[in-house]
């Protein structure tokens, strides 16, 4: 049987919106990441939450959580 791996980013409406609800020291600190890392805002929300969930996680797909959900 092949498995079919699928690829999940948060999408940047999503971030969008979460975006709005944040204090406006979180939303500065966030987009002084993303302007340092030179990648879009919702990049770094997506590896903010899943490196709270693996320390060696960038992004949903090499999170460990993903990974033994799918096992």
């Amino acid at each position: 049987m092949k498995s079919t791996v699928t690829i999940q980013h948060l999408p940047p409406e999503a971030a969008e919106q979460l975006f709005h609800y944040l204090p406006d020291y979180v939303k500065a600190a966030l987009r002084e990441k993303a302007a340092e890392l030179e990648c879009p805002l919702e990049a770094v929300v997506e590896m903010a939450l899943a490196s709270f969930l693996d320390q060696e996680a960038f992004s949903f797909e090499d999170c460990l959580v993903a990974q033994r959900q799918e096992a």
